[in-house]
């Protein structure tokens, strides 16, 4: 019901085109919509050659609103808002390279180590959320190393809030590229991505930003209630249990984003999701044996 009562708004607000019939069940009638038509144009407004486009500007709108909510969290903790700042700078490259190199090495190694120019060409298009993770992790351990009374596992379980809330925001983005959109389907609210074909889909980007969303929000609960005595590791397993569980599931409704995965007994976003689960388990079940003991 969420994510059916999502696309109704945004296709009411941008102005996309519906068709509808009625639904005959045995038991009722009903009016669904048959299918959602995207039209919606990636660029917000375009002045010469330069354009303001929908990914660019909710991409930046993470960031602004990681920093808002985090910021929140040092003063209510008194850490210095100036490690905030140079926290943010770490965050940003890690996510940024990360993300690129995720894709280019996961997604298409042949082709960026014959052409390793090709990789520094950001605007192109082509970030991986798993790199992002990646790189976001490694940065995070640099940044733990210069900073005291901030180690890795503190500045994770509070990070790991924002980041859910950032995977939200993209994937909106993704939704208005019509880019990593589901497979054929008949469902009720199935989109047709007329950039792409003429085909029902799932639109798994608002699939996966509505789940994002809800763990971003099931973190900062946990957060809140839990401040004072918040378990090292508890947020950050169970954000790697719900993101990347969730991303196991749902990739079974997406479209492939490279033609090598066709022979793959999981497609390359649900095999590089698996050890994040893994990872998220083993701090989970830490947590309850330190409790016990």
């Amino acid at each position: 019901m969420i994510v059916n009562s999502s696309i109704l708004i945004i296709n009411h607000i941008l102005h996309s085109t519906l068709k509808t019939n009625i639904f005959v069940g045995k038991k009722f009638t009903s009016m669904n919509i048959a299918e959602i038509w995207w039209t919606v144009s990636p660029e917000i407004l375009r002045l010469g050659p330069i354009s303001i486009r929908w990914y660019g500007l909710l991409f930046a709108l993470a960031f602004v609103f990681g920093y808002m909510i985090m910021q929140k969290i040092y003063k209510s903790e008194k850490k210095p808002l100036e490690d905030l700042d140079k926290l943010s700078i770490y965050v940003v490259v890690g996510t940024v390279v990360g993300a690129r190199l995720g894709h280019c090495f996961f997604y298409d190694p042949q082709y960026y180590l014959l052409n390793p120019f090709e990789i520094i060409k950001v605007w192109q298009g082509g970030l991986a959320s798993h790199g992002a993770a990646i790189g976001i992790l490694f940065s995070l351990y640099l940044f733990s190393k210069k900073v005291k009374g901030q180690n890795l596992i503190w500045i994770l379980d509070r990070l790991v809030i924002v980041i859910a809330l950032g995977g939200a925001l993209i994937r909106l983005g993704n939704l208005f590229n019509s880019e990593i959109y589901g497979k054929p389907t008949d469902v009720s609210w199935a989109f047709i991505f007329l950039r792409i074909d003429n085909i029902p889909r799932h639109p798994t980007q608002l699939y996966e930003a509505t789940f994002y969303l809800i763990s971003s929000v099931i973190l900062y609960l946990n957060y809140l209630k839990n401040k004072s005595e918040l378990k090292e590791g508890l947020n950050f397993g169970l954000f790697l249990i719900l993101i990347f569980g969730f991303r196991i599931f749902v990739e079974f409704f997406k479209e492939n984003q490279s033609d090598f995965e066709a022979t793959l007994p999981l497609n390359m976003g649900q095999l590089l999701s698996i050890p994040f689960v893994l990872l998220g388990i083993y701090f989970l079940i830490r947590k309850v044996s330190l409790r016990k003991n």
